[in-house]
């Protein structure tokens, strides 16, 4: 937070600068330099500065916008039931709108940064969320709400694409760094939305007045990216033929990555939407001690991509996804066979690194159309995301919830055996 409130003071004194696109340096990692490389003479130090804090700032914000807007849905469920004497079926319906949106615009965000610019794409994902978020506070109708909730879910598909291939370009030696401790944002976002619903709430506040309270935030967001000139990328230069994304986007070992993505975010996802339930109805906690074990989830996946982050650019990025892809894979094993139900939220520790490192892992392989790339990659996690709730609910069905929860298990199994590939596959292309 204190890196946003940098930003904005140099916002005052922030002056457009000129660009000069350049090819992108074919060097190892170590040698690449960020998209803007040419500017002013007596303005390139100063410039460059300010401009990788101001964006930097602005993606963790956006980060911490995202988070806190998605997790304010769970907190507000209940009063939002009661007032418009729905079913749980009826606004999950509602819900569906939001995730729907988000896999639409993952795809269509990495094209439109391509041809468009991150800018447009972020500023446009503001627009999205201010309209979604406006409506759900507002509308009675279950159509308009989940019309409402689409728009939000287009807004959070274009902030995870626009911002995670914006700190890819600005910090190409420690992408992996800067975008797990952007993730930190998002997971701090997640902690902060519940308990500032929760003492609203206890004020006998309306759920809709809660919401409102979001906009805010969203247009600190619209003002900020507004501000910031976001220099041309080599990807802007280049147009890309849309006829081409499929051979594109599926060609090497990407259709690894994006199966090994969605098996992650289906296991974590998963995890999180039934842990409560599974704790309460299978090992018999109380409401307090299961929403204090989620909370326990949320809180080590935000720690450990803070440490993390310190750590898989020095370890490598395929070796840590994979040595933290088997911890959790044993984690989850014993708290879903074995009566230690704390295994269970510890897994979220182990879970940390794996999203954002992916996403730093398949920049580093693809060097053109990366935004395209990305956006065929998160368009995988948010499908990732419908399946593995979705799974374990049906599965829970048929064969009990306690069967079903350990579809997290064969899910994250799956994620180990994805990386297993991809590891040595890269081991293969180093060797030949």
């Amino acid at each position: 937070m204190i890196l946003i409130f940098q930003a904005m003071t140099l916002l005052r004194g922030h002056k457009a600068f000129c660009v000069t696109p350049v090819k992108e340096h074919t060097g190892s990692l170590a040698h690449q330099t960020p998209f803007f490389l040419k500017y002013n003479p007596h303005m390139k130090n100063q410039s460059l500065k300010t401009t990788v804090l101001l964006i930097t700032a602005a993606c963790f914000l956006s980060f911490f916008v995202f988070g806190f807007t998605d997790n304010l849905k769970g907190p507000t469920l209940p009063a939002m039931i009661r007032e418009l004497n729905i079913d749980y079926g009826t606004s999950g319906n509602i819900f569906f709108g939001e995730y729907f949106g988000f896999i639409i615009t993952s795809l269509i965000a990495g094209i439109l940064a391509d041809r468009l610019g991150l800018k447009t794409v972020l500023l446009l994902a503001g627009i999205f969320l201010a309209l979604g978020v406006a409506g759900y506070s507002t509308f009675q109708n279950t159509l308009l709400l989940t019309a409402s909730l689409f728009s939000a879910g287009l807004g959070l598909g274009a902030i995870e694409l626009g911002a995670n291939a914006a700190i890819v370009q600005i910090h190409p030696q420690k992408k992996g760094l800067y975008l797990n401790l952007m993730a930190v944002l998002h997971g701090l976002g997640s902690l902060v939305a519940p308990l500032f619903a929760a003492w609203l709430l206890g004020l006998d506040v309306s759920w809709r007045i809660i919401y409102r309270w979001d906009i805010l935030l969203i247009v600190l967001f619209i003002l900020l990216f507004s501000s910031i000139h976001f220099p041309k990328t080599q990807s802007q230069t280049n147009s890309l033929d849309i006829r081409k994304i499929p051979s594109l986007a599926f060609k090497g070992n990407l259709p690894w990555f994006y199966a090994a993505i969605a098996f992650y975010v289906a296991a974590e996802i998963g995890v999180a939407s039934w842990l409560v339930t599974f704790l309460q109805e299978i090992r018999g906690e109380s409401v307090a001690a299961s929403n204090q074990s989620l909370s326990l989830f949320f809180t080590l996946l935000m720690l450990g991509r803070l440490a993390g982050g310190f750590i898989v650019h020095r370890l490598g990025y395929l070796r840590s996804i994979l040595f933290a892809a088997i911890a959790s894979l044993i984690c989850i094993s014993l708290g879903a066979f074995t009566s230690q139900s704390l295994f269970l939220p510890a897994t979220g520790f182990f879970f940390s690194i794996i999203f954002p490192t992916f996403t730093a892992t398949v920049s580093e392989h693809q060097k053109e159309n990366t935004n395209t790339i990305l956006g065929v990659l998160f368009t995988f996690a948010g499908i990732g995301g419908l399946i593995g709730p979705w799974a374990i609910a049906w599965a829970s069905n048929l064969l009990g919830l306690n069967f079903g929860f350990r579809f997290g298990v064969i899910f994250t199994a799956l994620l180990v055996i994805s990386t297993l590939v991809l590891s040595k596959g890269t081991q293969n292309e180093t060797n030949a």
